[in-house]
């Protein structure tokens, strides 16, 4: 297969195309590398990718409406993976033209992209935040999802709205996947996972939002690209039970489908923080302040769908994922 990949220098962009690359799949990698956390960061990660005879990275913008549609075809890609996005829920209140850029006018032209040079699939990065204001765990793709609590969160939502507009008029296969809380090695800056673990190497307090009571659906990031390969290769297929008098919001009568990938366990930050003590052998000193404006108090994922249809359940845990995070930093930062 020929694969775009979206995102390619992002965290969860450079593991799926080393993984691509390591079953024997061409990628495509493409990334505007921009500045919303450390580039040097996303230029090591494409660094692991760069020189292997099956990838080529093209740096551009998936916002560009010139560049995308010579990129789309030219290429004439088999599938596409589309992971690049304006991430960051706390962003989202200062910068929200960010996400309408690359979240909304580039989900646009991904989607004209695939449409017009027959992509046999799109799989996409959605996203927990989707499920916002819902209250009942755990969080079921067949669940309404009307109220977000981010413009991040909204973006996500419209991405799954705008991908069933695509798959009903013009039989294009998409599958969105929603992501929870992923972390692991070459993780991003600005996650908790990272943030904790340099202020806790410096000697530095920790700001412990809620009091720590917040809990999150962790989910390694081995366990999110192994389901991102899955569903991108278990095409979308309509579904012929839909109906419209009882509408599910995860299929439809065209080839479109929605998944959760989590770890199916939820965890307090405060054992999280355990967890990273422990691994550093060093306590933290912590802050404890009430909840951020667009936080959710809790996130948990039902999976039944996803095991069902693609036979894979995350299962890391979360002790020997951060071990192997913790790892990795010390070793990229030399600390």
């Amino acid at each position: 297969m020929k694969i775009l990949v979206t995102g390619a220098a992002g965290f969860i962009g450079s593991h799926t195309s080393k993984r691509l690359l390591a079953r024997g799949d061409t990628v495509v990698g493409l990334d505007n590398v921009n500045s919303y956390y450390d580039v040097r960061l996303k230029r090591a990660r494409l660094e692991q990718l760069v020189g292997q005879p099956n990838f080529r990275f093209i740096e551009a913008d998936v916002a560009d409406r010139e560049a995308m549609p010579k990129l789309f075809a030219t290429e004439r890609f088999d599938k596409v993976i589309h992971l690049a996005a304006q991430a960051g829920v706390r962003y989202s209140l200062e910068n929200p033209h960010a996400y309408i850029d690359a979240n909304l006018v580039g989900f646009t032209n991904i989607l004209e992209g695939c449409r017009h040079n027959k992509v046999q699939h799109l799989t996409y990065a959605s996203s927990s935040s989707v499920y916002g204001a819902n209250t009942e765990m755990p969080f079921s793709i067949h669940n309404n999802v009307d109220h977000p609590l981010s413009l991040y969160a909204a973006s996500k939502k419209a991405n799954e709205l705008m991908a069933h507009t695509y798959s009903h008029l013009f039989g294009l296969p998409t599958t969105g996947l929603r992501f929870f809380t992923v972390y692991g090695p070459w993780g991003r800056p600005d996650m908790a996972l990272f943030i904790f673990t340099k202020a806790i190497l410096e000697g530095r307090p920790i700001d412990v939002f809620n009091e720590g009571r917040m809990r999150r659906d962790f989910t390694y990031v081995d366990d999110i690209v192994e389901g991102v390969i899955r569903t991108s290769d278990h095409t979308a297929q309509p579904n012929p039970e839909w109906n419209g008098a009882r509408p599910d919001p995860a299929t439809s009568r065209g080839p479109y489908r929605v998944y959760n990938i989590g770890n199916n366990q939820p965890v307090e930050l405060l054992y999280m923080i355990e967890t990273i003590e422990k691994a550093l052998g060093k306590t933290a000193v912590k802050n404890l302040l009430p909840m951020q404006p667009g936080d959710v108090p809790a996130t948990y994922a039902d999976v039944d769908d996803l095991i069902r249809d693609v036979g894979f359940k995350p299962a890391t845990p979360i002790e020997v994922g951060i071990g192997r995070f913790v790892e990795w930093y010390r070793a990229f930062y030399k600390v």
